[in-house]
């Protein structure tokens, strides 16, 4: 499957102002407009427009990248999850139940996350101890049917 271009004009035009803004071209001529806008203070003896030009300029700018950061953030964001997804998919013994975490409630994923956290501190331990900390520790399936609040052979789904 070859990548296609973003059919959303939006999507385009996102893609294509984060690729701008984020060179070090475009943050030199920023530099370099600052540097215009202070030099040219005292030939307009520092007025209130004088001011107001630069204060307005940044103002807009900063509000419209708020959106453009968010939404180039939401499609990394969700590119990145599809790969970790994958990744547990193709891995032998991965419990499929983590393909979806954004998806649970609060409690569910403080639950998961307690029992890695659990797992990383007996990592710890073990490597403090000398011990060899490498490896796949079982967990069985219980702790993730707990976990998620699924009792054994009951399904999840109403």
């Amino acid at each position: 499957m070859r990548p296609t271009k973003p059919t959303s004009l939006f999507t385009r035009f996102t893609k294509w102002t984060s690729r701008v803004t984020g060179n070090r071209v475009t943050f030199v001529l920023a530099v370099a407009i600052i540097v215009v806008w202070a030099v040219t203070g005292p030939f307009f003896k520092f007025s209130d427009t004088w001011q107001l030009v630069i204060n307005t300029g940044t103002t807009i700018i900063t509000f419209l990248m708020v959106f453009l950061i968010q939404s180039t953030q939401n499609r990394d964001t969700e590119a990145v999850q599809v790969k970790l997804d994958e990744l547990i998919r193709v891995t032998k013994g991965a419990h499929l139940v983590l393909l979806d975490l954004e998806e649970l409630d609060d409690k569910q994923l403080d639950r998961i996350r307690d029992v890695y956290e659990g797992l990383a501190g007996e990592a710890r331990k073990k490597a403090m101890r000398g011990e060899d900390d490498t490896g796949t520790p079982d967990l069985g399936d219980e702790w993730m049917h707990e976990a998620i609040g699924v009792r054994k052979g009951k399904s999840r789904k109403k």
